[in-house]
């Protein structure tokens, strides 16, 4: 978890590192103050620069569309579990039903549930 952190963060100092507010930094934009054109050499380093960073973002995408999916078939896993539970549950609350249909089931259920409320008194008085 930590080395995630740790990653995710040198990740984005990497594709941020060298820009500022107005654009990418270079050490000279200008090779002659009166002519003003570009340096050919500057104009190659910022677009390796630039690749990198557009390698690194696709490899983030990349990374968070793989986190995404491992998500979705977590709740998906979660939810197949959650309908099964619900079908024993439902299957439990029939039995139950049945139980409670015949008079001899209720007064054994009564005798049953009188014990085990009898059982928690002591057991708690004896605490």
């Amino acid at each position: 978890m930590m080395n995630s952190r740790r990653d995710t963060r040198n990740n984005r100092v990497a594709l941020f590192d060298g820009i500022e507010e107005g654009g990418i930094r270079a050490s000279s934009l200008y090779s002659s103050g009166s002519s003003h054109e570009i340096d050919e050499h500057d104009n190659e380093q910022a677009m390796d620069g630039l690749q990198d960073r557009v390698n690194l973002l696709k490899r983030l995408s990349g990374d968070i569309h793989e986190e995404v999916d491992n998500h979705n078939r977590m709740l998906d896993n979660m939810g197949n579990d959650m309908d099964s539970s619900r079908g024993v549950l439902s299957g439990t609350m029939d039995k139950f039903k049945m139980v409670f249909e015949t008079k001899s089931s209720r007064r054994m259920f009564s005798l049953v549930a009188s014990f085990v409320v009898i059982f928690l008194i002591i057991y708690y008085l004896t605490r």
